[in-house]
This record gives C-alpha cells, structure tokens and sequence, in this order.
C-alpha cells in the first residue's frame, strides 16, 4: 500500500502534529509499507530521523506573496519556485513567516478558497504531484487546514483515478478559534463543507472525535480513533525508587499560555511553601509569538529564586531524553484541552509520572497507561495537593512510572501505533 501523508510545517518550531507524522511514517516503513511524507509550508522540525521529502509544497513565502500581490501570482512557475527552497523557508520562519492565527485570518481564507483562491497554482501543483507521480493507494491530510487542496486533488484525479483521501484531526480547533471575527467563522463555514469531501477521518482520542464530530457538523461514525504514538525505544530511562535532591517538577511542551505553565508555576509556590526541597523545571519551545508573555512570566516567578528555572530547547533527541529523565513528576496543565499529548507519553517512556488536568485527551492517556493522577483544571491548589502526593509517598510515584513505563512500551510504540494505523488505512482503501 502506497500511503501519501501531507504534513504542515510549524514554522521552524518542534510541532507535536509534525514530529508525530514522521514517526508514524517511520512506523509504516518499517512495516513494509510505501510512503512519501510531504511537508507543506515549511519544512518540518524534528529531533529525530526526518522522513519527509526535499521539497516543500504550497511554501509559505510563496503563499504569502500570492496572497498580497497579483503581480507575483501572473509570473510563471518557473520563475517564483526558487522561494520555495528549504534553507530559505527556514530562514524566513525566524524573521517574517508566523504561524499566529490571530495574524493569519485571510491567508487561512485564501487556502480554503482551493483552486477558486488566489493559490490555485500552488495547489494545483501539489495535486499533479501526488496524483500523477506518486500515484498512491491513499491520501492523508494531517491537518484539516490542509483541505483547500482537497477540491484540487479531486480534480486532479477525474473519476477513473479516485483513491481514498482522508484528513487526521490532531487540534485544528484550536487554530481556527485563535482567528480574529469574521475570519474564524468564515473559516469554520468553508471547512464544515470542505469536510464532506473526504472518505473519512482519524484522530487519537474518544474526546476529540465526540468533539469534532460537533466542530465540523460530521456524523461520528465517519471518525475512527486510531492510537497515539511514538518511537518509545529511543527512550531509555526506567521509573526510579529513590527520588532526586531536591524533588524535581518537570514541565516539557511548548512555552506559551495555551500548554499552561503559568499554571504550574501557581501551583509550585503553594507546594514550595510546604515543601522546601523541590524545584521546578521547565524546558521547551519558545516562539516569537509568545516571548513577550514568557518574559513576564519569568520575571514574576523571580520570588522563586533557584528553585524555578527554564532550560530551553533542547535540539537534539538525546538532549530531550535527558532532560525528561532529570524530573520526578512531569506537569502540563493545559489551558485548552489537549487532543493528543505526546508529552505524556514521552515522560512515561521513561518512567516518569504525571499530573495532568482531567479534561481532552488526558483521561483517556491515564486511564490507559495507569501512569498519573488527574486533577480538576485550573485549580493551583488541587495541583500542588496531587504533586506532593507523589513527591512525598515515593512508592506510589515508582508505582506509577513502572505501570506507566510498561503501558507505553507495550501499546504505544513505533510498530504497534502504525499497525493499527496501517489497518485503519487499509480497510479505506478496500472500500475503494
């Protein structure tokens, strides 16, 4: 079964949606499956093995510039294709590109337009690329923003080249809703009708498919819920009986307000008050968007001293690991309710548990994995009472992380995530 994947870029930063696309296409590889992994936009940041293809389509300098400018739209292919070069994508993402959707309310209209847009060529290119060269048994949109290019692969195909094309929704809500009026509900209209085209949908959670069978004005039946997952071999840590010196909170995901560490950071200065010998430390991606915010929150957490530090990025998986490994309990409680969260897993890959809010996808990761406790949202104080319950009865946090560790490397790694995939993909294709 040839499967064609199209992914989004992240505008130079680690994207959970594009590292975990990657992996799934690493995951049906090794399965013996054909797959071409096709960025979009920008090309895809990772901190493992990439994938993907060279060449990025419907890039994000282009796009921009048809939007703004009709002179740039009546030039040949030929001579606009150059801005679509890797190291220039890449390079405009740390200056100019953004991927704030409070900026972006008439791009994302012109990318559901389709081929009645003003990026008609753009995605007319990537339908002959996919249609014609690839030629695959299968489509995959992993981003239901992706769907302007849908009219134009149907198009491409005419009635006697029809494969499936079906669309993984992995948080486009979360997108759209950041859009400023009217563009969020035009937006939202031309994407309830876009939807219809597909032969169906994927995601990673009962809650998501319940809700975005609402979203999108779908029937939930046309949703399948496949499993999360991750290449759980590359991490090696293990659940640790003796806790670190001092106690050490961990917080790994994007820095911005959405993932919630000024949560967290509420919740450890009732905790520290009680519980001196911990600390809190918070690593991962910080944008352009969300500097600003950051900045501020750092310096109002001043009153914590040492106890509170942010390490950055790390750039390398290995870096990732190791951080991951340094915790005792892994935090992030998310503001918006998370439809994946592959941080859970990655912490109890290496045996670390976590406390997590008990709204999105978290009930489902726990209740699968038995690796944490679940607290009410956006309650400090609930937050800190589960922490320090982990930190001060150190076998229930061992027990935890070795029930967590087991689960995830048994039911949520590279092979046995892209079977049932692959079996969900496959049954698509059989029903032509």
């Amino acid at each position: 079964m040839h499967i064609a994947i199209l992914t989004a870029g992240g505008a130079g930063m680690f994207c959970g949606s594009c590292m975990h696309d990657n992996t799934l296409a690493r995951g049906l590889r090794q399965l013996g499956e054909e797959v071409t992994l096709i960025p979009t936009y920008t090309p895809i940041r990772l901190d493992e093995p990439d994938a993907s293809e060279r060449h990025v389509f419907l890039g994000g300098i282009d796009l921009y510039l048809r939007h703004r400018f009709g002179a740039w739209r009546s030039l040949p292919r030929s001579l606009t294709r150059w801005v679509d070069a890797r190291w220039l994508l890449r390079l405009a993402t740390r200056f100019a590109v953004t991927n704030d959707a409070r900026q972006l309310g008439e791009l994302t209209l012109d990318m559901l337009a389709g081929p009645d847009g003003p990026q008609r060529e753009a995605l007319e290119e990537l339908a002959a690329f996919v249609i014609h060269e690839l030629k695959p048994d299968i489509v995959v949109f992993s981003n239901a923003l992706l769907a302007g290019a849908l009219e134009a692969l149907r198009d491409e195909q005419g009635e006697y080249l029809r494969c499936p094309v079906v669309c993984l929704l992995q948080g486009d809500d979360i997108f759209l809703d950041g859009l400023a009026e009217p563009y969020r509900d035009q937006a939202l209209s031309r994407l309830r009708n876009l939807a219809r085209g597909f032969d169906g949908f994927l995601t990673h959670s009962r809650f998501y498919a319940d809700f975005m069978s609402g979203y999108l004005g779908l029937p939930r039946s046309r949703i399948e819920v496949t499993p999360l997952g991750i290449d759980a071999d590359s991490h090696d840590g293990f659940p640790r009986e003796a806790p670190s010196s001092p106690l050490t909170i961990g917080y790994f995901a994007r820095i911005c307000p959405e993932k919630g560490l000024h949560r967290l950071i509420d919740a450890f200065r009732i905790l520290h008050r009680r519980q001196p010998n911990t600390q809190l430390v918070a690593a991962g991606y910080l944008g352009p968007r969300d500097r600003a915010w950051a900045d501020k929150l750092f310096r109002d957490a001043a009153d914590l001293g040492p106890a509170f530090r942010y390490l950055g990025s790390p750039a390398t998986h290995a870096e990732k690991v190791a951080v991951l490994k340094s915790f005792d309990v892994l935090s992030v409680p998310t503001e918006y309710r998370e439809p994946k969260g592959l941080y859970v897993l990655e912490s109890l890959a290496n045996g670390v548990p976590v406390v997590q809010p008990r709204h999105g996808a978290f009930p489902e990761l726990l209740e699968t994995t038995g690796g944490g406790l679940l607290v009410e949202p956006a309650d400090a104080e609930a937050l800190a009472t589960a922490l320090e319950e982990l930190l001060l009865h150190p076998d229930r946090r061992f027990e935890f992380g070795r029930t967590g560790h087991a689960a995830v490397h048994s039911r949520f790694g590279l092979l046995t995530t892209a079977a049932a995939t692959r079996d969900v993909l496959r049954r698509f294709v059989e029903q032509g």
